[in-house]
């Protein structure tokens, strides 16, 4: 199982959206700073997760949620 997840920094309010088989190990990574594309916008707040079968689905709902429609619906889940 998978999950696919979306984050949102509480510095500037961007959304960083990703996938891994533990959600919370890889928010305390975002958060710890061993991220380096999200190192520099930190503390993240967990804003959306979608536990998936398979990781081929998880990363197709990955794809989505970067898209410009899944942004909108990322932006409007998190205030």
């Amino acid at each position: 199982m998978f999950s696919v997840y979306a984050i949102k920094s509480l510095l500037d309010g961007r959304i960083y959206v990703g996938l891994t088989a533990n959600v919370s190990k890889r928010l305390i990574e975002h958060n710890s700073g061993k991220t380096k594309s999200t190192k520099g916008y930190r503390p993240w707040q967990l804003i959306y997760t979608e536990l998936l079968p398979s990781r081929l689905e998880a990363r197709l709902k990955e794809k989505f949620l970067k898209s410009g429609t899944g942004k909108e619906f990322l932006k409007s889940l998190a205030p």
